[in-house]
């Protein structure tokens, strides 16, 4: 194909490149030589999944369908525009935006609500719905590593255990923080003791501090205060990873594990117990998307404020929005919002409890009958029940995630069911059964 200069000078630059150096191919060959496989096809083969979701038995996702009232609220969300064209959640949620098109109403809402039953105070409290946990967890260490690193003018380093998600692994790299490794107890949860000798070899740093509230394998609970008592003195901040736990321990009766401030005995004054937390809403709540919860104190973010707004300008939104991501998802603020009403607070509950009493039922059938894979709980607020490694066909067909555990200097195979609200007795009860099976 030819081209007069008029015409040439009309394309744009790639376009007129890809003409130039191939005059054979037209704007929108290079999609067509490609063609899109047929929906009907890809739909097809997930077709079945719904069959098989309360099977997932190895992961901590609520495979359970959201009430139809949901369903009901994404209509009435639907009839006020969302969702019909582009919302947008940028900027901070707490502070006007230029952009009218958010649900920053409902994002507040949410973070108050949820503030409340961490036990934040109302008039100090701060956050936003973020895309996962780890994203929670990523505006956590930010955070933390941003205002040690003001207050002392020294970079931190961080402590976390081996059992922490590995979201934070990902994050300390991300992040150039120096991990130093601490110990666990034998239930998987943080040394104490451990800690306080980590702590002491790095002294002239400040303690940017993960607690994890329900590690990922074992479901062990870091001490929120033992830490505390051990960073006493010291420049720190202490952030918990309660990615799961978080969503039901509130709804029971370890809800104090989770409590931000709490009165001090002697004096009756607040205590602070550590800096934020993250949770995340498709685990224990069955949100159907990843999300998650970030929450802060509103002192912290102030501070905070005040140095991420020295690294980059923020004139082109007219705000200093807070937030690492720019450009957040609307819907999934708006949706959840349901998900912090009386009546889903009230279901939650009844979940929890149902969780919990399955957990122990699941842990003395095992012993039972199945004592020889050596099944382990953690402690009571667990849901977790992990043992050694049985079948392949039964890990397959409950996908259980496997990881290796150290016994007596060995790396023994072990697999762990999380009990969700979907695992119902009968589910469990078609566990054990296979579980007796022969391995064909």
């Amino acid at each position: 194909m030819l081209m007069n200069r008029r015409q040439s000078l009309g394309l744009s630059g790639p376009t007129a490149l890809m003409a130039t150096c191939y005059p054979n191919i037209t704007p929108g060959h290079a999609l067509l030589s490609h063609p899109q496989q047929p929906s009907a096809e890809l739909l097809k083969s997930m077709k079945e999944l719904p069959k098989q979701k309360n099977m997932l038995l190895g992961y901590p996702l609520n495979m359970a369908t959201p009430p139809e009232e949901f369903f009901v609220w994404r209509k009435e969300l639907f009839s006020a525009g969302l969702n019909q064209f582009g919302f947008n959640n940028v900027g901070n949620p707490y502070a006007h935006s230029h952009i009218p098109f958010n649900s920053h109403l409902f994002e507040r809402e949410l973070i108050n609500r949820f503030g409340t039953v961490y036990g934040f105070s109302q008039d100090n409290v701060w956050g936003f719905l973020s895309n996962s946990g780890t994203d929670s967890n990523m505006h956590g260490l930010y955070m933390g590593r941003t205002l040690l690193r003001s207050q002392t003018g020294v970079m931190p380093k961080i402590y976390f255990t081996r059992e922490a998600h590995y979201s934070i692994q990902i994050l300390t790299d991300l992040l150039n923080l120096e991990w130093v490794v601490v110990g666990t107890d034998r239930d998987g949860s943080m040394d104490i003791d451990d800690l306080e000798r980590q702590l002491k070899a790095n002294a002239n740093y400040p303690a940017l501090v993960v607690a994890t509230i329900g590690t990922t394998f074992k479901g062990a609970v870091d001490s929120i205060d033992g830490i505390q008592a051990k960073l006493k003195g010291r420049t720190a901040y202490l952030h918990l990873d309660a990615a799961l736990f978080g969503g039901y321990l509130p709804h029971t009766q370890f809800a104090a594990e989770l409590l931000h401030e709490i009165s001090d005995e002697g004096t009756g004054r607040k205590v602070k117990r550590y800096d934020s937390i993250a949770v995340s809403c498709h685990k224990f709540f069955g949100f159907p998307a990843p999300a998650g919860l970030f929450i802060t104190t509103r002192a912290n973010f102030e501070m905070f404020l005040t140095q991420f707004g020295q690294i980059h300008d923020p004139e082109y939104i007219l705000q200093i929005p807070g937030t690492i991501t720019c450009s957040r998802d609307a819907m999934k603020a708006a949706e959840f919002y349901f998900f912090s009403s009386e009546a889903a607070f009230s279901k939650q509950a009844a979940d929890a409890k149902s969780m919990l009493d399955n957990t122990t039922y699941l842990l003395k059938e095992m012993m039972a009958h199945y004592d020889y894979l050596q099944p382990v709980r953690a402690n009571p607020q667990s849901n977790t029940i992990y043992f050694r490694k049985p079948g392949d066909t039964v890990v397959n067909r409950y996908s259980l995630a496997a990881m290796g555990v150290e016994i007596d200097k060995e790396h023994v195979p072990h697999v762990h069911v999380v009990v969700m609200p979907h695992a119902s007795k009968e589910i469990l009860d078609q566990f054990l059964t296979d579980l007796g099976k022969k391995e064909e």
